[in-house]
């Protein structure tokens, strides 16, 4: 049998014991991480598995390209409208935030390891930064549902996050090791890697969104792996370049999933298993480079900086930022507590191996053990701490399936499909009454095995799946007639203009996207626009109600076929 053979089979069983370890995330309450980096110890030279694994190198080297995958799946779904939101406290948690986290989590760590300042300030900055694997994996999977803006927070933040407390680790070692000037020296150093990893992202992503529409593959199993080389491809120009690749591929990640482009849909669940098999391998990996019994030989001074970590450092740097920004205690609060630290320490904590620092082995097991306690007691106690603040939602009515229309040619479209919640806006109404945007249509209703002709007198039940044709564009809209009352009520209308039929009633306006127009409900948009314009009815004229402005987009002789409803432009 060949070496090769071996590998492979092992690297089989690893990954399928990580994916079975996924399971048991739920029952146990542990962050994945936590089980796939168990995986990997007890594979390891102390564990049963007994397999000797101590190349840094390696290590470092499947980390990088793990988390660089991570983030651009990440980047991808994080949708514009949550940057534009948030990206304020985010970046300035991403930033002056691990600054401060890691100045006091390292003035405490040269206290109590007895070591030099420089040594406390590079322990500090290896675990400065929270982890985007884990936030991601522990806001999407972990069952609970928090505010759509603080949830934004926490991961925007925790995605940028990183290459502040790199930027930080690499700036320290080249000071300790190749003595580069600690002023001019490092603020050069922050510019080149922030302003070259934010350039190529953004040109990066541009790019890759025009290349892909334009490129004809023979088929469209290439997209979504055309997708992922373009990604890397930012992430290996920036670091040639002397910038931060990370940050890079998270932007490129954001420019292209906020794009349309061909064969979207699968390419997303491309890149989320990709990203899955990217934790389970870099966790795994960083578990069997760790001797578990390294760790009992610092398990009281990594507990004490954990606990300098979770309980002051990390507070401290948040509460002053999240106060300016107008969030309540409560919201600080669950941010202070979601610093989970992950893949990006481990993965720092071997830079000091590479570079041949003295007591590099000290500092990677401190590390390791400081990342075990937050991920372990942080992760699983999160959603306790979130219900226990009251900042937990009702589950979202999200798509169970989307089906892009590509084979079509030049058609533009997809098919949902929704599930009608209990407290669903739609739920308990008719069809007709859905107030769906112009060119919008239900293709299909299902109840149980029963499948429902779609007609404008059908009545929806809680529970029914509506196969709904749209637009891209017109996604935000369908997604707030779909959900649930309470959920909607807090989101704000969308920016872009909304176009309904002229025949739709003013009450069912009002009942689907909580747009009141004080009028009678039982009006048409067509008669209320007839009975309110100062002029007759022409296309482009416009009346301004109290929330938003209807506009008269299309006529049918003197009929009004279609109005276009919009947010009212703020005055200056």
């Amino acid at each position: 049998m060949f070496v090769i053979d071996q590998i492979i089979l092992l690297a089989a069983i690893l990954i399928i014991f990580g994916i079975l370890s996924s399971k048991l995330s739920a029952r146990l309450g542990l962050p994945v991480l936590v089980l796939f980096l168990m995986v990997g110890m007890l594979a390891g030279e102390d564990g049963p598995g007994g397999i000797v694994f101590d190349n840094a190198q390696i290590a470092h080297a499947l980390g990088s390209l793990a988390l660089a995958i991570i983030l651009f799946d990440g980047g991808l779904q994080t949708p514009m409208a949550s940057i534009k939101q948030v990206w304020k406290p985010a970046s300035v948690l991403a930033t002056l935030g691990v600054l401060v986290t890691s100045a006091i989590t390292g003035v405490a760590a040269a206290y109590i390891l007895d070591v030099s300042l420089f040594y406390g300030l590079l322990i500090g900055a290896i675990v400065g930064s929270t982890d985007a694997a884990a936030v991601f994996s522990l806001l999407r999977n972990a069952g609970i549902h928090i505010n759509p803006r603080l949830k934004s927070t926490l991961e925007i933040e925790s995605a940028t996050n990183d290459p502040m407390a790199i930027f930080l680790t690499v700036g320290l070692l080249e000071v300790m090791v190749k003595g580069l000037e600690p002023g001019t020296g490092l603020l050069m150093l922050f510019i080149q890697q922030m302003g070259i990893g934010s350039a190529v992202g953004l040109a990066g992503g541009w790019l890759s969104v025009r290349i892909i529409n334009r490129i004809h593959l023979t088929t469209s199993g290439l997209y979504p792996v055309m997708v992922a080389a373009l990604g890397l491809l930012a992430f290996g120009v920036a670091a040639n370049l002397g910038g931060s690749g990370f940050l890079a591929i998270f932007i490129a990640g954001v420019v292209i999933g906020n794009s349309r482009f061909v064969f979207q849909r699968s390419t997303f669940l491309f890149h989320d298993g990709l990203a899955w098999l990217g934790q389970i391998i870099m966790f795994v990996f960083l578990g069997l480079l760790i001797n578990p019994s390294s760790l009992l030989d610092v398990w009281l001074e990594g507990l004490c900086i954990a606990a300098v970590l979770i309980l002051i450092a990390r507070p401290l740097s948040v509460l002053p930022v999240l106060k300016i920004f107008g969030f309540n205690a409560r919201e600080m609060t669950l941010v202070s507590w979601v610093g989970l630290r992950g893949s990006v320490p481990i993965i720092l904590a071997i830079y000091p191996l590479i570079y041949g620092l003295p007591g590099a082995e000290l500092i990677f097991s401190v590390v390791f053990f400081v990342v075990l306690i937050s991920a372990t007691i942080q992760g699983s106690t999160l959603p306790w701490v979130a219900r226990t603040l009251g900042l937990t939602e009702p589950p979202p009515v999200t798509p169970a399936a989307t089906l892009e229309i590509t084979a079509l040619g030049d058609v533009d479209a997809d098919i949902v499909e929704y599930q009608l919640g209990d407290n669903s806006r739609a739920a308990k109404r008719r069809l007709s009454q859905m107030a769906l945007p112009d060119g919008t249509v239900v293709a299909m209703i299902t109840r149980g095995n029963e499948v429902i002709p779609p007609r404008g007198s059908t009545l929806l039940h809680a529970g029914d799946h509506l196969f709904i044709v749209m637009k891209p564009e017109a996604r935000e809209f369908v997604d707030l007639v779909c959900a649930g009352v309470s959920e909607a009520s807090h989101q704000e209308l969308p920016a872009t203009e909304l176009r309904l039929k002229g025949y739709t009633k003013v009450e069912d306006l009002q009942h689907s996207y909580g747009i009141e127009l004080s009028a009678e409900g039982g009006l048409s948009l067509d008669e209320l626009l007839r009975q309110t314009l100062a002029d007759e009815a022409v296309l482009g004229a416009a009346k301004d109600f109290s929330e938003v402005t209807l506009s008269v987009r299309e006529m049918v002789g003197q009929r009004i076929a279609t109005v276009g409803i919009a947010p009212k432009a703020s005055p200056l």
